[in-house]
C-alpha cells in the first residue's frame, strides 16, 4: 500500500492490497476500501463507507458524510460503492438517512464528474455518466447506462430509466422512461435515444419495437392506461419493451411527457 504520511486513517478502517491514499486524506472508522483503489489528496471517506476494487476517487471528494435530511438523527447508515468507478474532483456522496434500506448505493464502472452530488438513499446502477454539477436529490434511482448532462437537477424520489439521456441544465421533476431523451425546465420528452441504443448494439428489431411502443404511449390520443394496454397487446413481447412499459406503468411520480 502507498499511504502518504499526512493521511489520517482510523485504526478501525480496513484497506485491501495496493490501495493508494494521497496526502491529507481522512479515512474514518469502519471504512472498507478494496484492492487497487486510489484515493486522491484531501479526500474524506467517512465512517462505515464500503468502496470496492479499482476505483479512483480524486482530490477533495467527500464520501459517506451525514445526509442533508432534517429527519436524520445520527443513525449508523452507509454508502456502498462497487468497482472501477471514477469519482472526480469535489464530488459529494452522502450516506443514507434512516429508512428500510439505510444505504446509498453506487454500482460499477460509473463516471461521476466534478462537483456532482449524490444525496442520501440514492441507488445508481452501472456505467452511468453524470456530467459536471449534475445533482441527485434523495432516494433517486438511476438505471444502467443513463447519462445525466451538466448542470441538471433531479427531484427526490424520481427514477431515471436505463439508456436515457438528460440534456444539459434540465430540471427533472418526474420519472424519465428508459431509452428516451429529455431536456428542459421542466424536462420534457424529445423522443428516443436512437443513437445511444445503436452504440449499445441494440438490434434493429429491438429498436423498432421500442419505437412502436413509444409512439403508442406518447404520440397517440389514448389515455395513458389505454395506451399502455394497447402497447402491451400489439408490440412484440421482448425484455426491452416489457421494461419500457412496466417502468411507465409502475411510476409513482408520473413520467416526463
Amino acid at each position: 500500500m502507498k499511504i502518504h504520511p499526512t493521511a489520517i486513517i482510523s485504526p478501525e478502517a480496513k484497506l485491501e492490497d495496493d490501495v493508494e491514499i494521497g496526502p491529507y486524506c481522512v479515512i474514518g472508522a469502519g471504512v472498507k476500501i478494496g484492492k487497487n483503489t486510489i484515493i486522491g489528496p484531501h479526500a474524506v471517506i467517512e465512517e462505515l463507507t464500503e468502496i470496492g476494487e479499482g476505483n479512483h476517487i480524486h482530490q477533495f471528494c467527500s464520501i459517506g458524510a451525514p445526509p442533508q435530511d432534517l429527519k436524520y438523527t445520527g443513525e449508523k447508515t452507509r454508502v456502498i460503492m462497487g468497482n472501477f468507478n471514477s469519482i472526480r474532483e469535489f464530488v459529494t456522496i452522502h450516506r443514507a438517512t434512516a429508512s428500510e434500506t439505510s444505504v446509498t448505493v453506487i454500482g460499477d464502472y460509473n463516471m461521476i464528474m466534478a462537483y456532482c452530488h449524490v444525496a442520501h438513499n440514492c441507488k445508481l446502477g452501472d456505467r452511468i455518466v453524470m456530467a459536471n454539477t449534475a445533482m441527485l436529490g434523495g432516494y433517486v434511482h438511476v438505471e444502467d447506462y443513463a447519462i445525466i448532462s451538466a448542470l441538471s437537477g433531479v427531484h427526490q424520489f424520481s427514477n431515471i430509466g436505463a439508456h436515457c439521456i438528460i440534456g444539459g441544465a434540465s430540471a427533472v421533476v418526474k420519472d424519465v422512461p428508459p431509452y428516451t431523451i429529455v431536456a428542459g425546465n421542466h424536462a420534457k420528452l424529445f423522443g428516443l435515444n436512437i443513437i445511444g441504443l445503436k452504440r449499445r448494439n441494440f438490434s434493429d428489431k429491438t429498436i423498432k419495437a421500442i419505437k412502436k411502443a413509444y409512439q403508442i404511449i406518447f404520440r397517440s390520443q389514448l389515455l395513458l392506461e389505454e395506451a399502455l394496454k394497447k402497447a402491451q397487446d400489439e408490440v412484440e413481447d421482448i425484455p426491452e419493451v416489457r421494461h419500457f412499459i412496466n417502468f411507465i406503468k409502475e411510476s409513482k411520480r408520473g413520467t416526463c411527457r
